[in-house]
């Protein structure tokens, strides 16, 4: 089943990332925070890459970054220059319509009575924030919230971020940038050489993980080798297979 959304508002929350906040009349979206939905549209051609040929049906995922409220979904997309769906979706305007399907996908918070930890870098951060928020109204433990992104730049939701992180105790937000300059005094490098010193121990508390393949995989091995059980990491689950195609 597919839905006809409309273009309620849209903001730059990076250079690169906008939020497209989408209204379907008379609809109220359930779903678990963490799922993504889809983008769905007909290539024109311009600016054809790849596979796509004109008249072919594009469909992307997408996650949604809000919990579950009525007729609306917010959906950070950035975009990519090869990128057809990203391309898509930062021409839209308030008021266009836009192609979305049904919510699916495995990754969500699994027991809102344990401590948890989400890690993620890049875009990978959208699932996290909706399963954050969730966790904050629900939940009764501790979040630690570690991303990684290259630059201050390009931090997706840092005044968010910052700002849940001030008004809950039991949030701590730990950024981490891979190409930072001389005024950045924070944490340098990659998440996943910073979960041994963030965290005191890893078998406390469920792992939530999302990010390029490459990082998902290096983080739950890293995690691993911690002591963190299997059980307690989630992830999507088919990132070991994207590693191995690159490869």
């Amino acid at each position: 089943m597919s839905y006809d959304a409309e273009v309620v508002s849209t903001h730059h929350v990076t250079p690169r990332v906008k939020q497209f906040r989408l209204r379907v009349p008379g609809h109220e979206f359930d779903f678990e925070p963490g799922q993504h939905t889809t983008v769905q549209f007909e290539f024109d051609g311009e600016g054809q890459v790849g596979e796509a040929e004109p008249g072919d049906t594009v469909v992307r995922p997408y996650t949604a970054t809000n919990t579950p409220d009525g007729e609306q979904i917010t959906l950070a997309i950035k975009v990519y220059d090869d990128g057809l769906a990203s391309a898509y979706m930062h021409q839209r305007r308030v008021g266009d319509r836009v192609t979305l399907g049904e919510f699916e996908g495995n990754l969500a918070v699994e027991d809102l009575d344990e401590d948890v930890a989400f890690v993620s870098t890049g875009t990978g951060i959208t699932p996290m924030v909706a399963m954050l928020k969730q966790y904050l109204e629900e939940g009764s433990g501790h979040v630690q919230f570690l991303y990684g992104e290259k630059d201050e730049e390009s931090v997706i939701y840092r005044e968010t971020l910052e700002q849940l992180a001030s008004e809950h105790e039991n949030l701590d937000y730990t950024l981490v940038l891979s190409d930072s300059d001389y005024e950045w005094t924070g944490r340098v490098g990659h998440v996943q050489e910073h979960l041994d010193d963030v965290f005191d121990a890893v078998d406390d508390r469920d792992f939530y993980v999302c990010g390029v393949p490459q990082m998902v995989v290096e983080t739950t091995d890293e995690l691993a080798d911690l002591g963190a059980p299997d059980d307690r990491v989630h992830t999507e689950g088919w990132e070991d297979g994207a590693v191995e195609e690159e490869e």
